[in-house]
């Protein structure tokens, strides 16, 4: 009897240990989201991130826990908070643009990373390769040098007559360099001149742009930046005085009043790409043997207010090309 008892126990413990892939079922996930823009402005793309992995049975409060730092545009700030979420020894850390992917992989060689809105992870030495990217790091490119020369094409579609082209960017991303290589071959394509403009600093801005009208640009485009997001109401408003048509590579700029975009749906990208590749890791992948995705639709998304308080006649070939026609 004592025999029988022993082994019924030894059964009934053997039942109650977990297996060796098994997960305790009380285990919250702790999930560090890093990014170099504004909180507010980019709430969308952390609920898109929200929205991907409730849907494969991730729940905020239940089973994850999201740690979010927001850089609000000041890139210096990037390295301190992502050694903040190595600290809190997250479980994976989700990382917005470029400059913010660079500060994760310099905090943490052993979490792992996955990173989103990165123009050319290779090329700016985040990974190794876009098949085999090695290390603690996986995640999502939007192919943004590529898209540099679509930007100029359709603006110089929308304008037309315009010769010379503003192009803003932020020194402290490490992508736009090689974008302004890749832009100048398309301008001497297009035979139009380029005027670039650096600015890392939004106080900056106001300058900025009135030296650009000083130089008789007629047209602007602005790359995809972090910083440059969080100033988004502001840049929006000097393209308006200064009567410059603009593109921009994030569709919220447009949504927000500025002239038009062309990107991959950054949101859609997060609810997609990151939360199935964070689901794969948080189930035991290697961020390693995941290779980096690319995106396959792009969205060209038109504000017609916007260019009727220009005084632009949009063709009809572009706008029936549009994904989005903002009236």
């Amino acid at each position: 009897m004592v025999a029988s008892l022993a082994f019924v126990v030894a059964l009934m413990l053997l039942a109650a240990a977990p297996g060796t892939n098994a997960q305790p079922a009380s285990k919250v996930w702790r999930i560090g989201y890093l990014d170099q823009g504004s909180a507010v402005r980019n709430q969308v793309y952390v609920d898109g991130l929200r929205k991907g992995l409730r849907e494969l049975g991730w729940v905020e409060g239940r089973n994850i826990a999201l740690e979010v730092r927001s850089a609000e545009g000041k890139t210096d700030r990037l390295p301190m908070l992502a050694a903040e979420l190595a600290r809190l020894k997250v479980d994976v850390i989700v990382t917005w643009t470029t400059p913010a992917a660079l500060a994760a992989k310099r905090a943490t060689t052993t979490i792992p990373i996955v990173i989103g809105f990165a123009a050319d992870p290779v090329g700016s030495g985040i990974v190794a390769s876009l098949a085999r990217p090695g290390g603690n790091i996986t995640g999502w490119t939007h192919l943004g040098h590529e898209l540099r020369v679509k930007y100029l094409e359709l603006l110089k579609e929308t304008v037309p007559e315009a010769t010379r082209f503003g192009v803003l960017w932020n020194p402290t991303n490490q992508a736009h360099k090689p974008s302004l290589e890749v832009i100048a071959d398309a301008a001497r394509r297009l035979q139009v001149e380029l005027h670039v403009m650096g600015v890392q600093d939004p106080k900056d801005l106001d300058g900025t742009f009135s030296a650009l009208a000083l130089k008789g640009v007629q047209a602007l485009i602005v790359f995809p930046d972090g910083m440059f997001l969080a100033q988004a109401p502001l840049i929006i408003a000097l393209a308006a005085r200064s009567h410059f048509p603009t593109m921009y590579g994030v569709s919220a700029y447009t949504e927000a009043g500025g002239l038009m975009s062309y990107g991959a749906n950054l949101a859609g990208m997060n609810r997609q790409l990151a939360a199935s590749l964070v689901d794969k890791i948080l189930k035991g992948a290697k961020p390693a043997d995941l290779p980096v995705v690319q995106p396959t639709n792009f969205e060209l998304v038109i504000n017609l207010k916007t260019a009727n308080a220009l005084s632009l006649a949009l063709p009809q070939s572009l706008l029936q090309r549009a994904d989005q026609v903002i009236e």
